[in-house]
């Protein structure tokens, strides 16, 4: 299977990554600011956007952007990832795919805390209720920052509340894999970007992860909560730009 992917632009590449609350659509802002200088390329990961929620057997998301890009025939490319997606990126960093990372409220191996607990359960029982409306806007009111406006917060909703719908609707529901990755061996210039207004575990995992990479500068937004890039977008675009 190749999940959806799109590009726009002509240079030197620069994959997207979105977080496990949205899909590529949060990274709308970033591709039109980046591909006047950039290749940039988007991709829906499985049962996120346009792209579908089926497997013939064990699957992973390294593994899926891996294929794209070599159907798009890039070899090395720098890529941006939010959130979770920052365990795709270390995947493809490792496997020699990413010669620069810029990782935004990145998770990590730190065990789970009470706030992120909290969090994921409230999110499990709404879903099992069925009230998927009310998980998607539990994800929208955590994660967004004080920043973010009123069409950043019903955007989150709409991608999540659809990523949820495909997920339920999925049977029977594929079994998604991952790489093991060392941090401190990822031989890469990294930028570990991290919210103030996060979840105290987000806060940790980045700072963790920054102290982990052997290339890794550390930023700490003030304004900032998880999803930066859908809260003050040109700002994210003005660092992009003079990171990449």
């Amino acid at each position: 299977m190749t999940i959806w992917h799109a590009e726009r632009g002509t240079g030197e590449p620069v994959v997207l990554l979105h977080s496990s609350a949205a899909d590529s659509g949060m990274w709308d802002a970033q591709v039109e600011a980046l591909s006047g200088r950039f290749r940039v390329i988007t991709v829906d990961l499985r049962w996120y956007g346009r792209s579908a929620f089926h497997s013939d057997g064990p699957y992973s998301d390294a593994g899926d952007v891996t294929r794209v890009l070599a159907e798009l025939e890039v070899s090395r490319t720098a890529v941006v990832a939010s959130s979770g997606a920052s365990e795709v990126a270390l995947e493809l960093a490792a496997a020699g795919l990413a010669d620069r990372l810029v990782l935004l409220n990145p998770v990590s191996t730190l065990p789970a805390t009470d706030d992120v607990k909290a969090y994921w359960a409230e999110e499990n029982r709404l879903v099992e209720l069925g009230d998927v409306q009310g998980a998607a806007e539990l994800n929208a009111r955590v994660l967004l920052g004080p920043e973010a406006t009123r069409q950043a917060f019903g955007r989150v909703v709409e991608m999540q509340r659809h990523a949820f719908e495909v997920q339920l609707a999925a049977d029977p529901e594929p079994e998604r894999v991952g790489g093991e990755v060392t941090a401190a061996e990822i031989d890469a210039p990294a930028l570990v970007v991290v919210g103030a207004h996060d979840l105290p575990y987000f806060v940790a995992s980045a700072r963790h992860l920054a102290g982990e990479l052997p290339q890794a500068r550390l930023v700490e937004l003030e304004w900032a909560g998880h999803l930066p890039a859908m809260e003050r977008p040109e700002e994210i675009n003005r660092l992009l730009l003079d990171y990449l």
